[in-house]
């Protein structure tokens, strides 16, 4: 969730909320993130997303920047638009999806904004409307949703209707903000320190989910901040990150460096690429110098290398060290 500072409007016409959309559009289209569900209110917007391409925190910078910048000079004005952080709850997606969608879809319904349920399948401004048919949004993705309710696209939408209508008098639900499960088991905060990082926009990170999701997080936070210690303290070279790449999946360091476009010698490049300018935070021109391609070329590796990183993320420690 995205609010105004000091819960001033984010969008004054229809101008506004159109400018917004179409930055988020754009996202879904270049593969950044799927959006499930979303709602603008005047003061402050919410998105329900699976990180796509990019991190999560780079995808809401371009959003949060682009949209802040075009706003001010819309409106001649200069400064802040946005509360310097924004909500970010990460979901147990089997246990929680279908309810926070639902509770983020009546969220102008609860807040005002429309009046009555019939008012709010026809609301352009969020995602309730495109899962009914009634306003398309070809880039939210409205089938993985109404598949949890049928296979065929009527039924669907009759039963996802009677769903939001069943929680429409639910108020507001605390449960469903996340939070509440960190407590018992401690670690989120090194979640949060190592999502925040070089961001503009911080985010006041929760998770919601169960003690056994939130206990993996955990551990995935503590590999990953073994990662950034190794990072800071021992950032191995380009040459050096090569070798260990190399031995590792047995692809020659002058293969890795050469034009072979084999799919084991691209994926070792593309890891190369990912662990180089994601997990180092080093320049993709250095890379792109070192392989003889151009900057765009290596980043789009690196975006490959992403798509790679989860079946390699012991391996990917080890050559950060």
């Amino acid at each position: 969730m995205a609010r105004g500072i000091e819960s001033r409007r984010l969008f004054r016409r229809p101008t506004d909320y159109e400018d917004f959309l179409a930055r988020v559009a754009t996202l879904a289209t270049a593969g950044a993130w799927v959006v499930y569900a979303w709602a603008l209110l005047p003061n402050h917007a919410h998105l329900l997303v699976r990180t796509g391409s990019r991190p999560l925190a780079r995808s809401m910078r371009s959003l949060l920047t682009g949209y802040a910048g075009a706003f001010n000079r819309r409106h001649k004005r200069v400064g802040h638009l946005f509360q310097n952080r924004y909500k970010s709850v990460v979901v147990e997606e089997e246990s929680y999806f279908l309810e926070l969608v639902r509770y983020l879809h009546l969220n102008p319904l609860r807040a005002g904004v429309v009046t009555s349920l019939a008012k709010l399948e026809r609301f352009p401004h969020a995602g309730h409307a495109a899962l009914l048919g009634t306003v398309p949004r070809p880039w939210q993705a409205t089938g993985p949703v109404l598949a949890r309710f049928a296979a065929r696209a009527a039924i669907a939408r009759r039963r996802y209707r009677a769903f939001v209508k069943a929680g429409s008098a639910q108020g507001r639900r605390p449960e469903l903000q996340g939070g509440g499960l960190i407590r018992s088991v401690g670690g989120w905060a090194a979640v949060a320190a190592l999502r925040r990082g070089r961001e503009a926009y911080t985010a006041d990170e929760r998770i919601l989910g169960s003690g056994a999701f939130v206990e993996a997080l955990r551990r995935e936070a503590e590999r990953q901040a073994d990662v950034q210690t190794a990072r800071q303290h021992r950032p191995p070279t380009l040459d050096v990150l090569i070798r260990r790449v190399s031995a590792t999946l047995g692809i020659s360091p002058i293969r890795i460096r050469g034009l072979s476009q084999a799919r084991d010698v691209a994926r070792a490049r593309q890891l190369v690429a990912y662990v180089w300018i994601e997990q180092l935070g080093r320049r993709a021109s250095e890379l792109a110098a070192t392989l003889g391609r151009s900057r765009s070329n290596a980043s789009w590796a690196a975006r490959r290398g992403a798509e790679l990183a989860p079946g390699y993320a012991d391996e990917i420690a080890r050559w950060c060290r």
